[in-house]
């Protein structure tokens, strides 16, 4: 669970003002799903093509039930498949919550998905807009939002608009600096009482990064399946 940090910032976005604060900060105060998709990729995307990778996990409804949260950061989304079932999740609780998702949508270096993948266009790999496809085919527009930016860029600005979440969850880069990093920086964003978990614990690089984190901070560290979950 988090504690009273210290953030260096004592003004708190309220939950209710999340969502517009967004639009205003990355958006120019236009919601991006508005006239999605662009008519000139309309015929590129993909109807369906959610790949992910433990994006279905019990951990997910275990903690949304106990943490009723009313924002999820996630760090590291790639098509949105663990986003949507949480937003799935969320509908079916009878919850408000804000789910906001951090990706620079651009794979990794040499990534291509042999079975399915989408035609890149002057070295643009489109991903965000196979993401934001995903997430208006799972209805869940209203509920999911967005930072097409690098985790570190993303996490600096939240933090520096006062938004914070109250179950944060990291599940972007697998080495130990990345996840390192990740953690520290996500960490900057968990609203006191809240909890901060992750994806990918098999990956040494990211044991090794939570453990040591946990220790630093005094968390014992749980696990569940390919999930980590510091209380």
């Amino acid at each position: 669970m988090g504690g009273g940090h210290g953030h260096g910032i004592t003004y708190k976005v309220p939950s209710s003002d999340v969502r517009q604060t967004i639009l205003h900060r990355v958006f120019n105060g236009t919601s991006p799903w508005q006239g999605f998709p662009p008519t000139q990729l309309s015929s590129l995307l993909l109807k369906e093509w959610t790949k992910g990778w433990g994006s279905n996990a019990a951990v997910f409804e275990n903690l949304i039930r106990q943490v009723q949260p009313k924002t999820i950061i996630e760090v590291g989304t790639f098509l949105g498949a663990s986003a949507t079932h949480m937003a799935g999740l969320i509908q079916k609780m009878g919850l408000h919550t804000q789910i906001i998702c951090i990706d620079d949508f651009r794979g990794w270096p040499g990534y291509y998905d042999e079975e399915k993948s989408l035609k890149m266009i002057n070295g643009d790999s489109l991903l965000l807009y196979q993401f934001m496809q995903n997430v208006v085919n799972a209805n869940a527009t209203e509920s999911i939002m967005f930072l097409p930016f690098s985790t570190g860029t993303a996490l600096g600005g939240l933090c520096e608009w006062g938004v914070y979440g109250d179950l944060v969850e990291v599940d972007a880069a697998h080495d130990f600096h990345s996840a390192w990093t990740d953690i520290n920086n996500a960490y900057k964003v968990l609203r006191p009482g809240g909890v901060l978990f992750g994806h990918d614990y098999v990956w040494v690089g990211v044991r090794e990064a939570v453990h040591l984190f946990a220790r630093l901070k005094g968390f014992r560290v749980r696990i569940d399946g390919e999930h980590w979950i510091l209380y």
